[in-house]
């Protein structure tokens, strides 16, 4: 079968890991090289470089902290140096801090601000200088931007509806080059940091319609479809995988 991104070049933030390394694995899979960046798992990502390189694929993996304006912009600059374009940006990279809002430290706001919002806005930016006619932008939102089932998840929400803002406004921004922008809103999906036999597991499957943790594949799989040339007359979109999380 033909590869519907062969050809393309893709770079994953915080790909070394949990939903980045599903992303970057699949966006492979379907033909594309993938730059990918960590902060603190240098071998874990050299395990999605090998994974991608062994099944025949091109892959680089990235040290870049999404806090860092400069390691954001020299992250774009060596995806574009090594494979000399960029066709695909994933803005996966993200933190999340759970805590009531009068104990939610200055600190960890600004953490939050600058990886979710900021470090989101610096890899566009540099990452639209070198795309062209079908270039692709797709962020990863929450659910929790639209809805959040209990208390301690405002700060992170007021991120993930930056994003979701923010994704409207580059459709518009960046229609007129040919370049779709859209955001992949996630429910509860069974990784490292939320998995689905943790502490907050039981309560999250009673919501959802499906009764089940999301799978990084399945997430995955959408993030691709939006790369491909199927999805071009999609822009502007927040889009939901969530199992009826939010029905």
């Amino acid at each position: 079968m033909a590869k519907t991104l062969a050809g393309k070049v893709a770079l994953v933030t915080g790909g070394s890991r949990g939903l980045g390394a599903a992303i970057a694995l699949r966006l492979a899979q379907d033909g594309a090289a993938v730059a990918l960046t960590y902060t603190s798992s240098p071998q874990k990502a050299d395990e999605v470089v090998r994974v991608i390189e062994a099944a025949g694929g091109s892959s680089l993996a990235i040290r870049a902290d999404s806090a860092d304006v400069e390691a954001i912009k020299h992250a774009v600059t060596e995806t574009v140096k090594t494979f000399s374009r960029l066709d695909i940006l994933v803005n996966n990279a993200g933190v999340a801090t759970l805590a009531p809002i009068e104990q939610f430290s200055m600190d960890e706001f600004d953490r939050l601000i600058a990886v979710n919002v900021k470090g989101v806005f610096v890899a566009t930016q540099e990452a639209i200088r070198h795309m062209g006619e079908g270039g692709r932008i797709i962020m990863i939102g929450s659910v929790n931007s639209d809805s959040t089932p209990f208390a301690g998840l405002s700060v992170y929400a007021l991120t993930k509806g930056a994003i979701a803002s923010f994704t409207r406004g580059l459709a518009r921004d960046l229609g007129p080059r040919g370049i779709t922008v859209n955001n992949i809103q996630p429910g509860p999906i069974d990784t490292d940091l939320n998995p689905a036999d943790g502490p907050f597991a039981d309560g999250l499957k009673k919501i959802i319609a499906l009764g089940r943790y999301g799978q990084s594949d399945e997430v995955a799989g959408m993030v691709s479809y939006l790369a491909s040339p199927e999805a071009a007359f999609i822009t502007g979109a927040s889009l939901k995988i969530d199992g009826g999380f939010t029905a």
